[in-house]
């Protein structure tokens, strides 16, 4: 699907909004996944701006930039952690190490009120009237259930995309992969189209 929307012109440089085209491919990665022992494998393909000049590496919608775990692993993480799990063991049910867990908590905590005003734009853009959505008590709860108004309204918008836009899939995609980014960003919006979700 990557292949084809370069072809077609259809992906946009985020910087200056130019074309984006091939550009060979970035350096192989191992992605360690929920499932015990299963990793990704890929080498992510690189593409340039006809406008700018700039490259960028594609990433499959399930992962986020700089990280050696995919999307649903460090989701699986937050959720723990805001409902009360502790990042010792919050790390012992996923297998991973307490600084990797407690870099994904902190980082996710300090980037919450961003994220969940960026994301209170889609739930109103998906959703003239949408249900109330009750303060959770912290930023980070309250972004997360921001997220799942935005997942909610997002499946019934686009019924067909219901089986492959799992709410952590959703995450990576509107923040183009930078949820735990120390200033993430969330995607501009434009609810005329479906979501563009690439395949992995």
């Amino acid at each position: 699907m990557v292949e084809s929307a370069l072809v077609e012109g259809a992906l946009a440089c985020p910087g200056c909004d130019g074309v984006l085209v091939g550009w060979g491919h970035a350096q192989r990665r191992v992605i360690r996944t929920l499932r015990s022992g299963v990793r990704l494998v890929l080498r992510p393909r690189r593409a340039r701006c006809r406008g700018c000049g700039v490259t960028h590496v594609l990433l499959p919608a399930r992962l986020l930039v700089r990280r050696a775990d995919d999307g649903e692993t460090i989701g699986a993480a937050l959720e723990l952690a805001v409902t009360g799990h502790g990042v010792r063991r919050i790390a012992r049910v996923l297998g991973r190490s307490v600084w990797t867990v407690r870099g994904w908590v902190r980082r996710a905590r300090c980037s919450a009120g961003a994220l969940r005003a960026g994301l209170a734009g889609w739930v109103v853009a998906l959703d003239p009237d949408p249900p109330p959505i009750a303060a959770s008590g912290s930023a980070w709860a309250d972004a997360l259930s921001m997220l799942v108004a935005v997942h909610r309204a997002a499946v019934v918008r686009w019924p067909e995309l219901a089986d492959r836009l799992s709410l952590w899939r959703l995450a990576a995609v509107l923040s183009d992969g930078s949820l735990l980014a120390p200033m993430p960003v969330v995607r501009a919006i434009n609810t005329s189209r479906p979501l563009v979700t690439f395949g992995d």
